[in-house]
């Protein structure tokens, strides 16, 4: 799949829409083969060679058409390594994952706050120069699907170290989680456990570059909640331009429209917030800001769109057969991952802090 610009946006959102609509016995392998898992990487890394935008877009399309997540984990886990791997790390891994020959995820920041970057796995290296990792990463997307996992861990100095580990590796032990919706995520132990690559060369990242990789995984998410909302939009508007009452659609009354008119604003502002949090993380920034506007908005038109939703269709928003029931869950947990519309609003805080920690800087670089 060859990545475009501009107008063109909507014609991969199209050949998503499709693709994804197709109801494919093997979708993993149908999304490979179509570069889903390399949108936004490097050609030289078998990679579409486009940007973080266009994995926006799919984002969006899976959302509308509630795409496993095993993808979104291991596209993200893909962007992490683009970020923060060495150039021999990078050529190990990337082509694998881009071509969906193994499937990846991370465990790289605080799973109910993203802004917490800080590493809580203990790091030893060896003499031989190997590194081993112990301890505990809580709530990992799809682990019982992958092969790999992104991971931190803090040397004996407390500096943050990043390495790729395969999880069938001796040492590494699951314990899944209950969701609701079908989502999996497990509880991963590491004891002990031999790391397969160092990223970076083991040089401590950048807080930042951290955190822009965080961002990144938010605001797929929340432009994944945007779709997830447009989706119960459209069924709703179907569904109210078909149901009766009163011998007229329930489409023709004001409040009803005026519901839906609601979904859609709310949904468009999310929209719009989503893309520029994203432009800014690829254009080499954290966008701390944009991001918190972004989940506090997606969060948010998610949650009362399906609310509402659900309110319209009336007792069959409640009956399993509407499937309606499936956005709503994937809403609610994908609201939630990375923290919600009130963790968020903090993150506002922590932009303030950083803004004043780079002026700092430069007026120190400039003497005064």
């Amino acid at each position: 799949m060859k990545l475009v610009a501009g107008q063109d946006e909507r014609d991969l959102a199209s050949s998503l829409r499709g693709l994804l609509s197709a109801g494919r016995a093997d979708l993993w392998s149908d999304l490979a083969a179509a570069g889903v898992m390399g949108l936004g990487l490097p050609e030289c890394h078998g990679g579409s060679g486009g940007t973080l935008a266009d994995l926006g877009i799919f984002a969006r399309e899976a959302g509308r058409a509630l795409c496993p997540m095993r993808v979104h984990s291991t596209a993200i886990a893909a962007h992490a390594l683009h970020i923060l791997g060495g150039e021999k790390a990078v050529a190990r891994w990337l082509p694998d994952l881009a071509a969906g020959r193994i499937a990846g995820t991370t465990a790289l920041w605080n799973p109910t706050d993203a802004s917490d970057v800080t590493a809580t796995m203990r790091a030893d290296q060896t003499k031989d120069g190997s590194w081993r990792l112990t301890g505990t990463a809580d709530f990992v997307a799809d682990a019982d699907t992958a092969e790999i996992i992104v991971v931190t861990g803090f040397d004996k100095s407390g500096n943050t170290v990043v390495f790729v580990v395969r999880l069938g590796n001796d040492g590494v032990t699951l314990r899944p989680l209950a969701l609701m919706g079908g989502h999996r995520a497990s509880v991963v132990r590491f004891d002990d456990v031999e790391v397969d690559d160092v990223l970076g060369d083991g040089a401590s990242p950048d807080r930042d570059e951290l955190r822009r990789v965080a961002n990144a995984a938010v605001v797929l998410t929340s432009l994944d909640l945007v779709g997830v909302g447009e989706a119960v939009m459209d069924r709703t508007v179907r569904y109210t331009s078909m149901r009766h009452q009163f011998g007229r659609p329930i489409a023709s009354f004001q409040a009803a429209q005026h519901v839906v008119a609601d979904m859609h604003i709310a949904l468009a502002a999310a929209r719009l917030a989503a893309q520029s949090a994203v432009h800014g993380i690829a254009k080499g920034r954290a966008a701390i800001r944009e991001t918190a506007i972004a989940r506090i908005q997606s969060a948010t038109a998610a949650k009362w769109a399906t609310l509402d939703a659900h309110q319209l269709h009336g007792g069959m928003g409640y009956v399993v057969e509407t499937d309606l029931y499936l956005w709503s869950e994937r809403a609610r947990v994908l609201s939630t991952l990375g923290g919600g519309s009130d963790i968020a609003a903090a993150w506002l805080d922590d932009d303030e802090v950083s803004r004043a920690a780079v002026g700092d800087r430069l007026r120190r670089k400039d003497g005064r």
